[in-house]
């Protein structure tokens, strides 16, 4: 599996089949890593900020299988497509831009977006889209296939001239897809750019980060580990039942109990419009904005984020949010099962809570994605966490992996306080 040597710095260089380094306070996050990827295919990267500094950066197993069965390795720079995980990106964004005055969470959408305010929607609220409260969740009853997912117009026409499925702020309900186009419409109609862009400029150059990125730029998608499809369903009866088991059973994995089984009509109108398979599959998607699910990222670029979040809104001498913003960000704002994901998910603005197999974390807040990957941080442990990966489950918010690697780096940061 590999050797282990320690380093002058105190930090533990990794060769093998793990590569990069590990603060020997933090063993416990390697561990966990190296037996996850000795029990599944593909490779995936961790990494970890403490306290403002990099304590984990890790990676390894399979980037790909060329055609001739010849196995490419993960590196250190590699990319994973990390699906909702992108969500807490642009929620940050949108953050930045709120700090900035720019945009008032409490005011109407139609404020910013004029032709959004119609179809019962006039007073529908920032803060209704970024608590997925606003009812517009449905996009499979939005659009007709998915291949309108790879036209921005398309599909901001289409929510604007939708009517919510309930009063916005009176339930939850995930919006999978569709807040990335209702977050990302923000964003571009106050600053006249687009997500992407303002991702770039205002959050990866000024952090100095290797991997974020919402789209990718044609010149970095040979870093890009090819993902493993992740089916959804196509139909209303078997495969429905198909990620009803599923889902169920990794969900179950992770929560103690669950209220009632996952009502797979409504997570697939929220998840699968016809053909998101093939869509999210092919290199289109690479062209295209999809801000809740076409993110681009290391481990090492989320983690750093994050770990902004978790230190007050600043790293490196890098100020993303203000200390208030922080706070604001982590308050929960629903309570009670998700209309779509059946299981609680304390949705803040624009974050949900953090489950690990150890419990939930009271305190963090961050966005997990289909497929195993995620992010988060907990500003009351000054904590950041990040998972990427190519192969994993159908679960819409993560698996078992980063739920283990969420605990193993909560016990190795409380060892140290």
């Amino acid at each position: 599996m590999g050797q282990v040597a320690a380093t002058p710095e105190g930090h533990l260089s990794v060769t093998g089949s793990v590569s990069g380094e590990v603060h020997d306070d933090f063993d416990d996050v390697r561990a966990t890593f190296r037996k996850q990827l000795a029990r599944t295919t593909g490779g995936a990267a961790v990494s970890i900020y403490h306290r403002g500094i990099k304590v984990v950066d890790l990676w390894g197993g399979t980037k790909e299988e060329t055609a001739d069965a010849e196995r490419v390795p993960w590196r250190r720079d590699t990319l994973a497509m990390c699906f909702s995980t992108t969500k807490g990106v642009v929620s940050t964004a949108v953050h930045v831009l709120v700090d900035r005055g720019l945009i008032d969470v409490d005011a109407p959408v139609a404020d910013y977006w004029p032709e959004f305010g119609q179809a019962r929607k006039e007073r529908l609220t920032v803060a209704h889209v970024l608590t997925h409260s606003a009812g517009l969740h449905r996009i499979r009853s939005l659009v007709p296939d998915a291949s309108a997912m790879l036209d921005w117009e398309r599909m901001t026409d289409a929510l604007a001239a939708a009517t919510p499925a309930y009063r916005p702020g009176s339930r939850h309900g995930y919006h999978a897809l569709t807040y990335g186009w209702l977050a990302g419409e923000l964003v571009r109609r106050v600053t006249g750019r687009s997500v992407a862009d303002f991702v770039r400029t205002d959050l990866a150059e000024p952090l100095g980060l290797d991997g974020l990125s919402v789209g990718l730029p044609a010149a970095q998608r040979s870093r890009v580990a090819p993902l493993e499809p992740v089916m959804l369903p196509r139909s209303p009866w078997k495969p429905l039942r198909r990620i009803e088991k599923r889902v169920s059973k990794q969900m179950g994995k992770v929560v103690s109990a669950l209220p009632g089984p996952v009502n797979t009509r409504r997570l697939a109108n929220a998840l699968a419009p016809r053909g998101v398979d093939e869509v999210l599959g092919a290199p289109e998607v690479m062209d295209a904005e999809i801000p809740a699910a076409n993110g681009f990222f290391t481990a090492r670029s989320l983690a750093k984020l994050y770990s902004a979040l978790a230190g007050g809104g600043s790293v490196d001498g890098v100020r993303v949010v203000s200390p208030e913003r922080v706070e604001a960000m982590s308050q929960v704002h629903g309570h009670g099962p998700d209309l779509v994901l059946v299981m609680p998910m304390d949705w803040r603005l624009g974050y949900h809570r953090v489950f690990t197999t150890s419990g939930t974390v009271g305190t963090a807040f961050g966005h997990f994605g289909l497929g195993g990957s995620g992010a988060w941080c907990d500003p009351t442990r000054e904590l950041s966490v990040a998972y990427v990966c190519n192969r994993g489950s159908g679960t819409p918010v993560g698996d078992l992996r980063i739920a283990q690697i969420g605990a193993a780096a909560i016990r190795c940061a409380d060892r140290r306080r």
